[in-house]
């Protein structure tokens, strides 16, 4: 019996200390940690939405760059962190839906060590060719690929990311052979697509679209459900007919597994007013970055159909990375 009042007193003394830290969340700054380095997309994208994070909260949300593997040591780091609401993650889909699939080693299990608050932006990716290439639609370049088997080279910013998966995402629905040509970042595969050692790619718009509108660069279509609002007269995949290539590049906002449900609900309530914010709304439209609220059950459930559909293609084309 003694043992029991022990347990339950324990049980209680932990509720309350659960109570008071929701109650009086957040008391002093919290760290946001963005997963690459200063002065990239995601950097601009983090530090946007942290400054109307943190006026929401009231209080400062610093950011802190911590970059490697993709994003995926700065979430490593939220992973580990405290679950008391002071540290959180602005993860990309490279370190949540990819990684765990393509790492030989991955150093800790999302979907058990994160918490899920909400997906905070999706940018756009486009299918760009060299004008080289005589296609001007999809269908012209499925149709050429097809025509010309192993001749069409696709450049992307590194092995295993968003811009070498979606490739391979359209090699399988179309059924094409195109070969992959990485690189250590987007510059270097735009340069050489600009300089046609490399003929087609999957890219950012905001990467791209000064070359596009120059007319370096063809647009065929955008991975994505709707048509970017940088390049309305290019079709979706999906209006094309091929609904399954979606790929578009987007970040969440993550916690420790195990942050209190209330603190849980604090930030989910003050990211869903800064994702609302006007001054928000026209930083993000700046580089073609889209608010994308959501609940934390639709966050869960959206980065599962991300899992699934990455963990096809990485297990199809073989690919691991020490």
């Amino acid at each position: 019996m003694k043992l029991l009042r022990q347990l339950l007193g324990l049980i209680a003394a932990a509720l309350a200390a659960g109570a008071v830290t929701a109650q009086s969340y957040p008391s002093k700054p919290v760290r946001l940690i963005v997963g690459f380095p200063a002065g990239g997309p995601a950097d601009i994208f983090g530090r946007t939405f942290a400054q109307a994070l943190g006026t929401g909260l009231g209080q400062t949300v610093v950011v802190e760059n911590k970059s490697g593997v993709g994003g995926v040591l700065g979430i490593d780091t939220v992973a580990k962190a405290a679950p008391d609401g002071y540290t959180l993650g602005f993860n990309n889909q490279g370190s949540v839906a990819m990684a765990p699939y393509a790492l030989t080693k991955m150093p800790f299990n999302p979907n058990k060590d994160l918490a899920f608050i909400t997906t905070v932006v999706k940018v756009p990716e486009v299918v760009v060719v060299n004008p080289s290439l005589p296609v001007n639609s999809l269908a012209e370049l499925i149709a050429y690929a097809k025509a010309n088997p192993g001749k069409i080279n696709f450049g992307s910013a590194g092995a295993g990311g968003i811009t070498h998966l979606a490739c391979e995402l359209l090699k399988a629905e179309a059924r094409i052979d195109v070969l992959h040509v990485p690189y250590k970042g987007a510059a270097p595969a735009v340069s050489d697509l600009l300089g046609g050692q490399v003929q087609m790619g999957i890219f950012d718009v905001p990467v791209v679209l000064p070359h596009i509108k120059s007319g370096k660069f063809k647009a065929l279509a955008v991975t994505s459900a709707k048509r970017a609002p940088p390049l309305p007269d290019v079709p979706t995949t999906g209006e094309v007919g091929y609904p399954k290539v979606i790929s578009d590049n987007w970040y969440g906002l993550v916690a420790p597994a195990g942050t209190p449900p209330a603190v849980q609900k604090r930030i989910h309530e003050a990211a869903i007013v800064a994702l609302q914010s006007p001054i928000l709304i026209e930083q993000f439209a700046k580089v073609s970055g889209i608010p994308a609220p959501a609940s934390q059950e639709e966050y869960v459930a959206f980065l599962g159909e991300e899992q699934s559909r990455w963990s096809a293609i990485i297990k199809a084309i073989g690919f691991k990375e020490d």
